[in-house]
């Protein structure tokens, strides 16, 4: 049960990639690959964060990559799977969608992995992306590796 939850933008590097390195490491269904995890973290420091907090406890968040004026990259997004299904991502892609929304982005992206892999933690992933409204636009079959096709979603964000 969700109480007292609430979503801030965290603008502290440090703090950033403290949450992220905790939130990931509870999540090796996907976030396996220590190197890769290595960098999320890293390069979440450098990101504007929005974070979800149950009291004082950070139990999800997402980082933003931008491009260029007119799209963003959902970077990477995790939620302490404690709190999985109680609607954290959905609130934290709200706050972000607002954000791209208030500062006139048009497209917003996200990667993950594609459906030949049939792996059912990611067949979440896809189904809450779509949820969102986000739609697939390319397979990238080598773009991380042979065994992590990368799915490239994209939706045009209302202005």
């Amino acid at each position: 049960m969700i109480i007292n939850m609430r979503i801030e933008q965290v603008h502290n590097m440090l703090e950033r990639k403290l949450i992220a390195k905790e939130i990931l490491m509870k999540l090796p269904d996907w976030f396996g690959i220590p190197s890769s995890t290595t960098e999320y973290v890293e390069n979440s420091g450098s990101l504007p964060m929005w974070t979800a907090y149950q009291g004082s406890e950070a139990v999800g968040f997402l980082s933003l990559k931008l491009h260029n004026e007119y799209s963003a990259e959902i970077y990477v997004m995790g939620v302490n799977p404690d709190y999985h299904r109680q609607g954290i991502g959905k609130m934290l892609f709200q706050c972000v969608y607002e954000w791209c929304q208030n500062n006139k982005i048009e497209y917003l992206q996200v990667k993950t992995l594609d459906d030949s892999s049939n792996d059912p933690s990611y067949a979440k992933t896809r189904d809450f992306y779509y949820s969102m409204g986000f739609r697939p636009l390319e397979c990238f079959k080598t773009l991380w590796d042979e065994w992590n096709p990368c799915l490239v979603m994209i939706q045009k964000v209302v202005i």
